[in-house]
């Protein structure tokens, strides 16, 4: 398998964090699909090459909607990333995930309608998805959960909704009904292109509440609610990147070159090579040029 080299998203508390703690070089990746969220800062982690993303910008100036995905994750393929551990700020949407605990979801629902779910506009290309994350990044995180001082879910459905605006009480309640664990706006189509990029992706929430389907405590004034997700969400984070850290140097020993991920694109191109644009094939080169020479 080629040089390994990770990509590390971090979201809501976790991109800041994750950037203002790294040295190292930043840099600017043009794309087809215009400017990633921020430059992307090249640097390392217990000895083990990582490209550092803030998905929501440096200055958390895009929305979940507003997340230039397609950007981000074509920008982290150009400069050969091969496995991503992204990061994200959820709501719980059952009472044994509690605030502060850590979350390796497993399964998505997705209920978002925004543009950009895929790379592929000018050709036909059907992606595997039934397993959305990757099974060997999340069997390392597994593993580095087992001494973890914070109780860490290995599994767990995250449903991604549209936003940026958070839930009705009966929408939360609706999601818990359809099978949900965990409540954000991020995951799609962020995984979902990681696998069209062939990137081995795997996710780590951090929840700071429980969504609006559990009532706040009697007699909690807004300001108290507001301070205590934050400081949930600060007290996730640092979790979160403790975390982060112990697996980032155990993923070149996990990694193998027959994960599913990485060749997700070997049966799912079905337009006929004649019929396949010489443009975009150039174009999109770093994603097809094994398959569309």
């Amino acid at each position: 398998m080629g040089e390994l080299l990770v990509g590390l998203i971090g979201g809501t508390g976790l991109g800041e964090a994750l950037t203002q703690e790294a040295r190292g070089e930043k840099v600017v990746v043009d794309t087809p699909f215009g400017k990633p969220s921020a430059p992307i800062l090249m640097t390392a982690v217990g000895g083990q090459k990582v490209a550092v993303l803030a998905r929501h910008g440096l200055a958390h100036e895009f929305n979940p909607a507003q997340v230039p995905y397609r950007a981000n994750l074509f920008a982290l393929k150009k400069l050969g990333v091969t496995h991503i551990l992204a990061s994200g700020a959820t709501g719980s949407l059952q009472e044994h995930i509690a605030p502060r605990h850590l979350v390796v979801p497993d399964q998505v629902i997705d209920r978002t309608l925004r543009p950009g779910r895929t790379f592929f506009d000018e050709f036909t290309v059907h992606v595997e998805l039934s397993q959305p994350f990757c099974g060997q990044l999340r069997q390392v995180l597994a593993e580095c959960a087992k001494d973890f001082p914070v109780k860490v879910h290995p599994r767990g459905t995250y449903v991604c909704m549209e936003g940026p605006q958070f839930s009705t009480r009966a929408e939360s309640l609706m999601h818990r009904q359809i099978g949900g664990d965990l409540i954000g706006m991020t995951a799609m189509p962020e995984a979902r292109l990681a696998r069209e990029a062939e990137i081995c992706y795997a996710l780590l929430c951090v929840p700071t509440d429980y969504d609006c389907w559990r009532p706040h405590e009697p007699g909690q004034s807004p300001d108290a609610v507001l301070e205590s997700i934050l400081a949930n969400m600060a007290a996730g984070a640092a979790s979160a990147i403790e975390l982060i850290k112990r697996a980032v140097p155990r993923i070149a020993k996990a990694a193998t070159v027959d994960c599913p991920c990485r060749s997700a694109l070997a049966k799912a191109i079905w337009t006929q090579r004649p019929a396949i644009p010489a443009d975009a094939i150039q174009r999109l080169a770093p994603l097809v040029s094994r398959y569309l020479k």
